[in-house]
Protein backbone atom coordinates (compact mmCIF):
# COMPACT_ATOMS: atom_id res chain seq x y z
CA UNK A 1 0.00 0.00 0.00
CA UNK A 2 1.33 3.45 -0.90
CA UNK A 3 2.27 6.05 1.72
CA UNK A 4 -0.55 7.54 3.71
CA UNK A 5 -2.11 10.65 2.11
CA UNK A 6 -3.02 13.64 4.24
CA UNK A 7 -4.85 16.92 3.87
CA UNK A 8 -2.56 19.94 3.92
CA UNK A 9 -2.92 23.43 5.35
CA UNK A 10 -3.61 24.59 1.79
CA UNK A 11 -6.59 22.22 1.59
CA UNK A 12 -8.17 23.62 4.75
CA UNK A 13 -7.43 27.19 3.65
CA UNK A 14 -9.13 26.45 0.33
CA UNK A 15 -12.22 25.18 2.18
CA UNK A 16 -12.37 28.35 4.27
CA UNK A 17 -11.90 30.59 1.23
CA UNK A 18 -14.75 28.87 -0.61
CA UNK A 19 -17.07 29.25 2.36
CA UNK A 20 -16.12 32.89 2.95
CA UNK A 21 -16.89 33.65 -0.69
CA UNK A 22 -20.43 32.33 -0.24
CA UNK A 23 -21.18 34.09 3.04
CA UNK A 24 -23.10 37.34 3.00
CA UNK A 25 -21.00 40.50 3.49
CA UNK A 26 -20.96 41.69 7.09
CA UNK A 27 -21.68 38.20 8.45
CA UNK A 28 -19.95 35.81 10.84
CA UNK A 29 -19.69 32.00 11.05
CA UNK A 30 -19.13 30.26 14.38
CA UNK A 31 -18.13 26.58 14.40
CA UNK A 32 -17.46 24.46 17.48
CA UNK A 33 -15.06 21.48 17.56
CA UNK A 34 -17.20 19.72 20.15
CA UNK A 35 -15.96 17.90 23.23
CA UNK A 36 -15.52 14.23 24.14
CA UNK A 37 -18.66 12.71 25.70
CA UNK A 38 -18.29 11.04 29.07
CA UNK A 39 -17.97 7.28 28.94
CA UNK A 40 -18.31 6.70 32.66
CA UNK A 41 -17.39 8.70 35.77
CA UNK A 42 -14.24 10.67 34.87
CA UNK A 43 -13.44 8.65 31.72
CA UNK A 44 -14.12 10.30 28.37
CA UNK A 45 -14.41 8.83 24.91
CA UNK A 46 -11.60 9.77 22.53
CA UNK A 47 -12.17 13.17 20.94
CA UNK A 48 -13.33 13.19 17.34
CA UNK A 49 -13.66 16.75 15.92
CA UNK A 50 -17.00 17.89 14.56
CA UNK A 51 -16.91 17.19 10.80
CA UNK A 52 -17.71 20.77 9.78
CA UNK A 53 -15.09 22.15 12.14
CA UNK A 54 -12.39 19.76 10.93
CA UNK A 55 -13.24 20.44 7.27
CA UNK A 56 -12.55 24.12 7.81
CA UNK A 57 -9.59 23.99 10.19
CA UNK A 58 -7.87 20.61 10.48
CA UNK A 59 -7.44 21.52 14.15
CA UNK A 60 -7.40 18.35 16.28
CA UNK A 61 -8.30 19.51 19.79
CA UNK A 62 -11.60 19.49 21.63
CA UNK A 63 -13.45 22.62 22.83
CA UNK A 64 -11.91 24.86 20.15
CA UNK A 65 -14.09 27.41 18.32
CA UNK A 66 -13.46 28.69 14.80
CA UNK A 67 -14.79 32.06 13.67
CA UNK A 68 -14.91 33.24 10.04
CA UNK A 69 -15.40 36.95 9.30
CA UNK A 70 -15.55 37.90 5.61
CA UNK A 71 -13.87 41.22 4.95
CA UNK A 72 -12.16 41.55 8.34
CA UNK A 73 -9.06 43.65 7.74
CA UNK A 74 -6.99 41.95 10.46
CA UNK A 75 -7.69 38.48 9.04
CA UNK A 76 -10.81 36.45 8.29
CA UNK A 77 -10.05 33.34 10.36
CA UNK A 78 -9.98 33.52 14.15
CA UNK A 79 -9.50 30.48 16.38
CA UNK A 80 -10.11 30.08 20.11
CA UNK A 81 -8.34 27.12 21.72
CA UNK A 82 -7.01 25.95 25.05
CA UNK A 83 -3.85 27.56 26.35
CA UNK A 84 -0.56 25.79 26.96
CA UNK A 85 -0.61 24.66 30.62
CA UNK A 86 2.32 22.37 31.50
CA UNK A 87 0.72 21.08 34.71
CA UNK A 88 -2.47 19.99 32.91
CA UNK A 89 -0.57 18.70 29.88
CA UNK A 90 1.25 16.21 32.12
CA UNK A 91 -2.15 14.56 32.70
CA UNK A 92 -3.97 14.99 29.41
CA UNK A 93 -1.32 15.46 26.73
CA UNK A 94 0.31 18.34 24.91
CA UNK A 95 -1.79 21.18 23.58
CA UNK A 96 -1.27 23.22 20.44
CA UNK A 97 -1.90 26.59 22.10
CA UNK A 98 -2.86 29.88 20.39
CA UNK A 99 0.64 30.68 19.13
CA UNK A 100 1.07 27.43 17.22
CA UNK A 101 -2.55 27.61 16.05
CA UNK A 102 -1.49 30.52 13.86
CA UNK A 103 1.85 29.08 12.78
CA UNK A 104 0.75 25.49 12.16
CA UNK A 105 -2.98 25.69 11.44
CA UNK A 106 -3.30 28.90 9.45
CA UNK A 107 -5.33 31.02 11.87
CA UNK A 108 -5.00 34.77 11.29
CA UNK A 109 -5.58 35.33 15.02
CA UNK A 110 -5.79 32.84 17.86
CA UNK A 111 -6.88 33.47 21.43
CA UNK A 112 -7.19 31.36 24.57
CA UNK A 113 -10.63 29.93 25.23
CA UNK A 114 -10.61 31.63 28.61
CA UNK A 115 -10.84 34.99 26.81
CA UNK A 116 -13.71 34.12 24.49
CA UNK A 117 -16.46 35.83 26.51
CA UNK A 118 -14.49 39.07 26.33
CA UNK A 119 -13.48 38.86 22.67
CA UNK A 120 -16.14 37.04 20.66
CA UNK A 121 -19.08 39.41 21.42
CA UNK A 122 -16.94 42.20 19.97
CA UNK A 123 -16.44 40.16 16.79
CA UNK A 124 -20.18 39.48 16.52
CA UNK A 125 -21.21 43.08 17.22
CA UNK A 126 -22.09 44.94 14.04
CA UNK A 127 -22.44 41.76 11.98
CA UNK A 128 -25.91 41.42 10.48
CA UNK A 129 -25.99 37.63 10.04
CA UNK A 130 -24.69 34.70 12.11
CA UNK A 131 -24.01 31.36 10.41
CA UNK A 132 -24.24 28.63 13.02
CA UNK A 133 -25.34 24.98 13.23
CA UNK A 134 -28.39 25.64 15.39
CA UNK A 135 -29.83 22.52 16.99
CA UNK A 136 -26.69 20.39 16.79
CA UNK A 137 -25.52 21.13 20.35
CA UNK A 138 -28.05 22.73 22.71
CA UNK A 139 -25.39 23.78 25.23
CA UNK A 140 -23.34 25.56 22.58
CA UNK A 141 -26.50 27.14 21.13
CA UNK A 142 -27.07 28.75 24.53
CA UNK A 143 -23.52 30.10 24.58
CA UNK A 144 -23.94 31.69 21.16
CA UNK A 145 -27.25 33.26 22.25
CA UNK A 146 -25.60 34.52 25.44
CA UNK A 147 -22.95 36.31 23.38
CA UNK A 148 -25.63 37.85 21.17
CA UNK A 149 -27.68 38.88 24.18
CA UNK A 150 -24.68 40.70 25.63
CA UNK A 151 -24.76 42.88 22.55
CA UNK A 152 -28.55 43.29 22.66
CA UNK A 153 -28.31 44.53 26.24
CA UNK A 154 -26.24 47.48 24.99
CA UNK A 155 -28.46 48.52 22.08
CA UNK A 156 -29.34 51.82 23.79
CA UNK A 157 -25.64 52.59 23.84
CA UNK A 158 -25.39 52.11 20.09
CA UNK A 159 -24.48 48.41 19.92
CA UNK A 160 -25.69 46.55 16.83
CA UNK A 161 -26.68 42.90 17.40
CA UNK A 162 -27.11 40.53 14.45
CA UNK A 163 -30.64 40.33 13.12
CA UNK A 164 -30.52 36.91 11.47
CA UNK A 165 -29.34 33.37 12.20
CA UNK A 166 -28.72 31.04 9.25
CA UNK A 167 -27.86 27.34 9.35
CA UNK A 168 -24.22 26.92 8.38
CA UNK A 169 -25.05 23.59 6.77
CA UNK A 170 -26.94 25.25 3.91
CA UNK A 171 -23.61 26.40 2.52
CA UNK A 172 -21.08 24.05 4.03
CA UNK A 173 -22.73 20.69 3.41
CA UNK A 174 -23.18 21.43 -0.27
CA UNK A 175 -19.46 22.25 -0.40
CA UNK A 176 -18.51 19.05 1.37
CA UNK A 177 -20.25 16.93 -1.28
CA UNK A 178 -17.54 17.88 -3.79
CA UNK A 179 -14.23 16.37 -2.76
CA UNK A 180 -10.80 17.78 -3.52
CA UNK A 181 -7.91 15.73 -4.86
CA UNK A 182 -6.36 15.04 -1.45
CA UNK A 183 -9.75 14.23 0.04
CA UNK A 184 -10.29 11.60 -2.65
CA UNK A 185 -6.84 10.15 -2.01
CA UNK A 186 -7.59 9.97 1.70
CA UNK A 187 -10.95 8.29 1.13
CA UNK A 188 -9.39 5.76 -1.25
CA UNK A 189 -6.71 4.98 1.30
CA UNK A 190 -9.34 4.46 4.01
CA UNK A 191 -11.22 2.13 1.64
CA UNK A 192 -8.03 0.15 0.91
CA UNK A 193 -7.40 -0.31 4.63
CA UNK A 194 -10.98 -1.47 5.16
CA UNK A 195 -10.88 -3.85 2.19
CA UNK A 196 -7.75 -5.50 3.60
CA UNK A 197 -9.43 -5.71 7.00
CA UNK A 198 -12.41 -7.53 5.49
CA UNK A 199 -10.09 -9.99 3.76
CA UNK A 200 -8.31 -10.59 7.06
CA UNK A 201 -11.64 -11.29 8.79
CA UNK A 202 -12.67 -13.72 6.02
CA UNK A 203 -9.38 -15.58 6.36
CA UNK A 204 -9.81 -15.83 10.13
CA UNK A 205 -13.43 -17.01 10.03
CA UNK A 206 -14.06 -20.54 11.30
CA UNK A 207 -17.17 -22.45 12.42
CA UNK A 208 -17.30 -22.38 16.22
CA UNK A 209 -15.62 -18.99 16.49
CA UNK A 210 -17.40 -15.87 17.68
CA UNK A 211 -18.53 -12.72 15.94
CA UNK A 212 -16.35 -10.62 18.22
CA UNK A 213 -13.25 -12.49 17.04
CA UNK A 214 -13.85 -11.21 13.52
CA UNK A 215 -14.51 -7.74 14.91
CA UNK A 216 -11.12 -7.93 16.63
CA UNK A 217 -9.44 -8.85 13.33
CA UNK A 218 -11.05 -5.80 11.71
CA UNK A 219 -9.96 -3.49 14.50
CA UNK A 220 -6.40 -4.85 14.40
CA UNK A 221 -6.15 -4.26 10.65
CA UNK A 222 -7.54 -0.74 10.98
CA UNK A 223 -5.15 0.22 13.77
CA UNK A 224 -2.11 -1.45 12.21
CA UNK A 225 -2.60 0.73 9.12
CA UNK A 226 -2.92 3.94 11.15
CA UNK A 227 -6.72 4.19 11.37
CA UNK A 228 -7.28 3.89 15.10
CA UNK A 229 -11.06 4.01 15.02
CA UNK A 230 -13.89 2.55 12.96
CA UNK A 231 -16.09 5.00 11.09
CA UNK A 232 -19.11 3.52 12.90
CA UNK A 233 -19.68 0.53 15.23
CA UNK A 234 -18.67 -2.57 13.29
CA UNK A 235 -21.46 -5.02 12.48
CA UNK A 236 -20.55 -8.72 12.50
CA UNK A 237 -23.71 -10.78 12.24
CA UNK A 238 -23.74 -14.53 11.79
CA UNK A 239 -26.89 -16.37 10.68
CA UNK A 240 -30.09 -14.51 11.53
CA UNK A 241 -28.08 -11.69 13.17
CA UNK A 242 -27.04 -10.62 9.67
CA UNK A 243 -30.66 -9.60 9.06
CA UNK A 244 -30.59 -7.02 11.88
CA UNK A 245 -29.59 -3.90 9.98
CA UNK A 246 -27.70 -2.19 12.81
CA UNK A 247 -26.67 -5.23 14.82
CA UNK A 248 -23.64 -4.45 17.01
CA UNK A 249 -23.78 -7.03 19.82
CA UNK A 250 -21.25 -9.17 17.93
CA UNK A 251 -21.23 -11.91 20.57
CA UNK A 252 -22.82 -14.99 18.97
CA UNK A 253 -21.05 -18.17 17.90
CA UNK A 254 -20.52 -18.68 14.17
CA UNK A 255 -22.11 -21.85 12.81
CA UNK A 256 -21.23 -24.12 9.92
CA UNK A 257 -23.60 -23.74 6.98
CA UNK A 258 -24.58 -20.17 7.85
CA UNK A 259 -23.55 -16.85 6.37
CA UNK A 260 -21.87 -14.02 8.24
CA UNK A 261 -22.40 -10.38 7.32
CA UNK A 262 -19.72 -7.81 8.08
CA UNK A 263 -20.50 -4.10 7.72
CA UNK A 264 -17.38 -2.24 8.79
CA UNK A 265 -15.05 0.51 7.70
CA UNK A 266 -12.26 2.55 9.21
CA UNK A 267 -12.09 6.32 9.58
CA UNK A 268 -8.88 8.09 8.62
CA UNK A 269 -8.44 11.75 9.59
CA UNK A 270 -12.25 12.13 9.84
CA UNK A 271 -12.83 10.61 6.38
CA UNK A 272 -14.88 7.44 6.45
CA UNK A 273 -15.01 4.21 4.50
CA UNK A 274 -17.98 1.84 4.49
CA UNK A 275 -17.95 -1.76 3.19
CA UNK A 276 -20.49 -4.56 3.61
CA UNK A 277 -19.79 -8.14 2.58
CA UNK A 278 -21.56 -11.43 3.30
CA UNK A 279 -19.78 -14.78 3.03
CA UNK A 280 -20.15 -18.39 4.23
CA UNK A 281 -18.77 -19.19 7.66
CA UNK A 282 -17.39 -22.51 6.37
CA UNK A 283 -15.94 -21.00 3.19
CA UNK A 284 -18.39 -22.38 0.64
CA UNK A 285 -21.92 -21.28 -0.35
CA UNK A 286 -24.71 -23.83 -0.50
CA UNK A 287 -27.02 -23.68 -3.51
CA UNK A 288 -29.70 -21.26 -2.12
CA UNK A 289 -27.03 -18.97 -0.66
CA UNK A 290 -25.19 -18.86 -3.99
CA UNK A 291 -28.41 -18.07 -5.85
CA UNK A 292 -29.02 -15.03 -3.62
CA UNK A 293 -25.38 -13.99 -3.82
CA UNK A 294 -25.51 -13.98 -7.62
CA UNK A 295 -28.63 -11.79 -7.57
CA UNK A 296 -26.98 -9.26 -5.26
CA UNK A 297 -23.82 -9.25 -7.38
CA UNK A 298 -25.90 -8.60 -10.51
CA UNK A 299 -27.74 -5.79 -8.73
CA UNK A 300 -24.44 -4.20 -7.73
CA UNK A 301 -23.20 -4.29 -11.32
CA UNK A 302 -26.46 -2.76 -12.56
CA UNK A 303 -26.17 0.06 -10.03
CA UNK A 304 -22.56 0.82 -10.91
CA UNK A 305 -23.47 0.99 -14.60
CA UNK A 306 -25.85 3.86 -13.78
CA UNK A 307 -23.16 5.91 -12.02
CA UNK A 308 -22.40 8.30 -14.86
CA UNK A 309 -22.43 12.05 -15.53
CA UNK A 310 -25.92 13.27 -16.38
CA UNK A 311 -27.80 10.48 -14.64
CA UNK A 312 -30.13 11.17 -11.73
CA UNK A 313 -28.69 10.38 -8.31
CA UNK A 314 -31.46 7.80 -7.70
CA UNK A 315 -30.88 5.78 -10.88
CA UNK A 316 -28.31 3.41 -9.30
CA UNK A 317 -30.83 2.53 -6.59
CA UNK A 318 -33.63 2.01 -9.10
CA UNK A 319 -31.44 -0.25 -11.23
CA UNK A 320 -30.36 -2.37 -8.28
CA UNK A 321 -33.90 -2.58 -6.96
CA UNK A 322 -35.26 -3.84 -10.29
CA UNK A 323 -32.61 -6.59 -10.43
CA UNK A 324 -33.20 -7.64 -6.83
CA UNK A 325 -36.97 -7.73 -7.24
CA UNK A 326 -36.79 -9.72 -10.48
CA UNK A 327 -34.28 -12.13 -8.94
CA UNK A 328 -36.44 -12.75 -5.88
CA UNK A 329 -39.43 -13.23 -8.18
CA UNK A 330 -37.52 -15.80 -10.25
CA UNK A 331 -36.64 -17.72 -7.08
CA UNK A 332 -40.30 -17.78 -6.05
CA UNK A 333 -39.75 -15.56 -3.00
CA UNK A 334 -41.95 -12.81 -4.50
CA UNK A 335 -45.19 -13.24 -6.43
CA UNK A 336 -46.67 -11.28 -9.31
CA UNK A 337 -45.19 -9.24 -12.13
CA UNK A 338 -42.08 -7.12 -11.65
CA UNK A 339 -44.16 -3.99 -12.26
CA UNK A 340 -46.62 -4.97 -9.53
CA UNK A 341 -43.84 -5.93 -7.09
CA UNK A 342 -42.22 -2.52 -7.53
CA UNK A 343 -45.53 -0.64 -7.36
CA UNK A 344 -46.79 -2.41 -4.23
CA UNK A 345 -43.30 -2.63 -2.70
CA UNK A 346 -43.75 -6.26 -1.69
CA UNK A 347 -39.95 -6.57 -1.88
CA UNK A 348 -39.72 -4.58 1.37
CA UNK A 349 -40.07 -7.76 3.40
CA UNK A 350 -36.55 -8.60 2.25
CA UNK A 351 -35.21 -5.17 1.31
CA UNK A 352 -36.59 -2.42 3.52
CA UNK A 353 -33.82 0.16 3.10
CA UNK A 354 -32.02 1.62 0.07
CA UNK A 355 -28.96 1.04 -2.04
Amino acid sequence: MAGRPRLTGADFARHRTRLLAQMEPNSIAIVHAGFPPTRNRDVEHAHRPDSDFFYLTGFPEAHAIAVLLPGRAQGQYVLFCEEKEPEKEIWTGLRVGPERACADYGADDAFPLSAIDDILPGLIEGRSRVYHALGKDAAFDRRVLDWVNLIRAKVRNGSQPPGEFVSLGHLLHEMRLIKGRNEIRLMRHAAEISAQAHVRAMQACRPGGHEYELEAELQYAFGRAGARFPAYPSIVGGGANGCILHYTENSARLKRGELVLIDAGCELDCYASDITRTFPVSGRYNRPQRALYEIVLEAQAAAIEQVAPGNHWNQPHEAALAVLAEGLRALGLLKGSLKRILREETYRRFYMHRT
